[in-house]
């Protein structure tokens, strides 16, 4: 897999205070694990969209996460609220996770994340093109 990285965007993790960066560098490292392990991710994009990291592949739908001062203690991976990727996280994960709407899922600094959930949550949003016509996605 290859890692087109917009300097920017990196510049973004060192905008946040302790101790969200971490968390926020834990959240990008496990999208870039996810797709590195999945072969049909040939190349992932991190960029900015509306001044949050984000994440772009060929045949998936756009990763973005994020903390905001007016809520600092959570933090968030934003999903194309078009998509059927949350309505279907609800209905696999709906005990393991905390959402709001149509487009996020929500962590708060506490929380222990349950990662091999959110890890299938990535790798959904990573290959969403070759499986929205799926029930569940093909979860």
């Amino acid at each position: 897999m290859q890692l087109v990285s917009n300097p920017k965007a990196k510049e973004v993790f060192n905008t946040y205070p302790m101790p969200i960066k971490p968390k926020m560098l834990y959240l990008r490292a496990l999208v870039l694990e996810v797709a590195k392990e999945e072969s049909s991710v040939e190349s992932l994009e991190e960029t900015l969209k509306w001044g949050e990291p984000s994440y772009l592949t060929k045949y998936g739908s756009t990763i973005r996460m994020d903390w905001k001062e007016k809520s600092p203690n959570q933090y968030a991976l934003y999903f194309q609220c078009s998509s059927s990727l949350v309505s279907t996280f609800k209905t696999i994960y709906k005990n393991e996770f905390k959402f709001e709407g149509k487009r996020v899922i929500v962590f708060k600094l506490e929380d222990e994340l349950p990662v091999s959930e959110l890890k299938h949550c990535i790798l959904l949003a990573l290959t969403y093109h070759k499986r929205k016509h799926l029930p569940l996605l093909g979860a």
